[in-house]
């Protein structure tokens, strides 16, 4: 096709590793791009053609570096699969997906749940590349198998390090360094032991999760133990926010204003039920948007982000949300009608309160706009003496609603 973009994936046996129709589109490319790593692998007599390395940062430079050779038969180099956490997604999001012929190599995690011989369908991969170190925390349960594509040479340390820190020392990691070339080579021991500062840059490493004895189990469905988060008092209990979170229904890639966002609970747990899930809290306190971040960070979703400042103002320039919480400042004035018009169509709103003034209000909305309006009451048994009574908690009123077309 004319005009077209090769994307070649090349892994650590370089060119022999090969096959023969990636080796034809480098061999006829006038334009090899890549890191200087990959382009070194490239034989100099079979590949002629001129090479460019890629500019840091890469991202901004991808569209004038393409444009600048633009009608040159051009082949872009890449690790392993292209479409694999890899440029592939960056090229495709910059020039179009139809104008590249993508030509992939097995990946790195291929590799190594074949050396591990561990199923590849069972096993969760998580990318620490330009991603935080705490994004790890949200895929950590007893038993589970990861491989963890590392950015760098410090990052086994850094993971280790992190795992005995939120009480995880009893995991097994194995660095897999330079798959399938010759220098391949495994490094293990476990996260409470682990002796190397510095392994091979080209790596994924493959944890086998253990939770030590006395870590807080964390489920995968919303409502986690309060113990699980840092707060002052203002936090949605356990079973009130995993009532809350189902009424909310999140999907993947979906965002979720959660306005008052106290000690950023609903956000959170609105963000660990799938990675592409995004949340925005809205807290005016500056101390408890600081715990916001902080809770996000230990519970692995750091990519919550926070706003600080009341609502409504601070709902300015918002991205628009696909579902929004409130759980607090419900009486604060224009602040509902804010919600219920930044919502499009399809959107959900749901409010919780436990004073009768939001109650008032919660009812008159439901009134105009439907919905269900239901009453959450938890009660906890406690010593009563020498016996065991029921100690209630305030009941909780809730509203939720899906916005329709408007006629």
């Amino acid at each position: 096709m004319n005009g077209a973009i090769a994307v070649v994936g090349i892994g650590a046996d370089g060119w022999d590793g090969l096959p023969e129709s990636s080796r034809r589109v480098l061999r006829t490319a006038e334009i090899l791009i890549g890191a200087p790593r990959q382009l070194d692998l490239l034989p100099g007599d079979d590949c002629p053609g001129e090479r460019v390395t890629w500019p840091s940062p890469l991202r901004p430079a991808v569209p004038g570096l393409l444009a600048a050779h633009q009608g040159r038969a051009t082949a872009v180099l890449a690790s392993g699969d292209p479409s694999f956490y890899g440029i592939g997604r960056t090229l495709a999001e910059t020039v179009g997906a139809d104008r590249l012929r993508i030509h992939p190599h097995p990946s790195s995690v291929s590799y190594a749940a074949a050396r591990l011989g561990w199923p590849l369908e069972t096993v969760e991969t998580v990318s620490l590349v330009a991603r935080p170190l705490a994004a790890l925390s949200a895929a950590l349960h007893p038993g589970r198998r990861l491989l963890v594509l590392g950015e760098g040479p410090e990052t086994p340390a850094q993971v280790a390090a992190l795992l005995r820190e939120t009480g995880w020392g009893g995991t097994r990691i194995r660095v897999l360094e330079q798959l399938g070339g010759p220098r391949e080579r495994v490094l293990d021991a476990s996260a409470a032991d682990w002796p190397y500062e510095r392994t091979d840059a080209l790596h994924v490493l493959a944890l086998d999760c253990v939770r030590d004895p006395d870590t807080l189990r964390l489920g995968a469905v919303p409502g986690l133990p309060d113990e699980a988060y840092d707060h002052d008092g203002q936090l949605t209990k356990r079973y009130v926010r995993a009532a809350t979170l189902a009424a909310l229904a999140p999907a993947p890639g979906e965002l979720l204003w959660d306005i008052g966002g106290g000690s950023g609970s609903i956000g959170i747990e609105w963000m660990r039920t799938h990675r592409s899930c995004r949340a925005i809290a809205v807290e005016k306190a500056q101390e408890r948007a600081a715990r916001i971040t902080r809770n996000a960070d230990t519970l692995g979703v750091p990519g919550l982000r926070v706003v600080t400042g009341p609502a409504p103002a601070a709902l300015s320039g918002l991205e628009t949300p696909d579902a929004i919480f409130i759980g607090g400042g419900l009486t604060a004035s224009g602040l509902l009608d804010a919600c219920w018009d930044a919502l499009p169509a399809g959107g959900r709103l749901v409010a919780n309160t436990v004073t009768l003034e939001s109650e008032a209000l919660l009812a008159d909305r439901y009134r105009r706009h439907g919905g269900e309006l239901i009453r959450l009451a938890v009660a906890a048994a406690v010593p009563v003496g020498g016996f065991t009574g029921w100690r209630q908690a305030m009941p909780v009123t809730q509203w939720s609603v899906t916005k329709e077309e408007e006629a």
